[in-house]
Parts: C-alpha cells; structure tokens; sequence
C-alpha cells in the first residue's frame, strides 16, 4: 500500500475525510490532508512543499502550476463546482433573497481573503453586482480561508458571512441559522480542478486517489454536500 499527500481547499474539508476514510477501506493506500487556502497551498508548493496532489478551490490555480511544470496538465479535472451561501447562525437574520445586504442590520459580516481564497473573490463579486461592496467594507471581518470565515460565524464573531453551501448542510438540509443560496448568476462559476503535482507522476496511489473521486459513488457522494459536478 502506498501513501498520497493531499493539499486540500478548506471549503472541501468534510466530503474529503469522508472519501479519504473509503479510499483507505477499497485500496489499502493511505492519504494524509492538510486543509486551508488555495492561494497559500499555491504558495507553499511553489516552495516544494511535499504535496502529491491539490484539491483546489478554482481551476486557474492547477492550470498555473501545469504551466510551471509544477503538476501534470493532463491529470487536471473538475472534482466539484463549488455554491456560494450568505449565512447567519441566527434563524431568520439572513432572509432568501439576500435583502439583509442592503438593508445593513448587522455590524461584521465574515468574508474569506480574496485574494487567496476562490469563495472570498466570490463573495467581493456579488457584493459589487448588487452595489453593496463600498457600504459594507468597513463591516467585514476577514477570514484567511473559508473555513476560517465559516468559524468567524459559527462563534458569532459576525452575525453573517459568506461561506461554501458545503459547510451549512447536513443530509441536503441546512444545520442551523438561517441562509440565502447566492445565484449563480451573481458570480463566476466556483470550479474547483484537482491536478497531480510534478513530483508524484509515477505516485500509484495519487493515481488511485484520482481514479476514486471520478467514480460514480464518489459524485454522488460529494453532490449530496451541496456541489455540482
């Protein structure tokens, strides 16, 4: 049995420890995560950080590293497309239509870094579409990932904030709070490509990882997270 290092988008947490638990049962192979952003685990592999596989939030990132022989182009494939929440852990805050944007009734509102985070640049594009991003800049309350921004709301440190769908649903139903769906019209699709990074080419158990999350059961499993595919 062989070993996989994964470097995973941290709005991707819970369907990933769930298949990393099935991949060890059906192949014997053992894959070890580590969770966060998709801008810093870009960072980190361009400083060799021993990765043998991303599981990133967007699909510029993998592109980027194919293209600096970084990875392997031809392992690169979309594993989810990723949907945008505006949430609050208080029932009735957040109302469907997302009219608590404009209507200001709350101090913070938790927003994952833009610039590293596929979920945050999302979040800053709907905000700009329905004209609200100047009015609620000084409320914003930064996580440096979505997960980190999921907490910031989950403790109640901002009444609301955007986050992946993933994070809020159990079983296809919300777990607590109150939550709009963001349109997709409002942003760009949220892409999220898994590419095998340069240095497990030969990796058979990164090769079995991937086999794995394109198989039927893994799809559905990972559609009943609240993701397309």
């Amino acid at each position: 049995a062989g070993e996989v290092s994964v470097a995973v988008a941290a709005n991707f947490t819970a369907p990933m420890q769930k298949i990393a638990n099935l991949f060890e049962q059906d192949t014997g192979h053992k894959a070890t995560l580590a969770f966060g952003s998709t801008g810093r685990f870009y960072a980190q592999i361009k400083n060799v950080a021993p990765f043998d596989l991303l599981l990133s939030a967007d699909d510029e990132t993998p592109a980027k590293l194919a293209r600096e022989g970084l990875a392997v182009d031809a392992s690169r494939f979309t594993y989810a497309i990723g949907k945008l929440a505006l949430w609050s852990k208080q029932p009735g805050l957040v109302d469907a239509q997302g009219l608590v944007l404009k209507s200001g009734t709350f101090d913070k509102i938790a927003v994952a870094d833009p610039k590293l985070a596929p979920y945050g640049a999302a979040a800053v594009e709907v905000m700009t579409h329905l004209g609200v991003l100047n009015t609620l800049r000084p409320k914003f309350v930064q996580g440096e990932n979505i997960a980190q921004t999921h907490q910031f709301v989950a403790t109640q440190n901002a009444q609301l904030g955007f986050v992946a769908l993933s994070q809020v649903l159990a079983g296809g139903k919300l777990k607590s709070g109150s939550m709009w769906i963001v349109p997709k019209a409002l942003y760009s699709p949220i892409r999220q490509d898994a590419v095998v990074l340069q240095r497990a080419a030969g990796n058979e158990a990164a090769q079995a990882l991937v086999t794995l999350l394109k198989s039927p059961n893994i799809q559905d499993l990972i559609r009943s997270y609240g993701y397309d595919i």
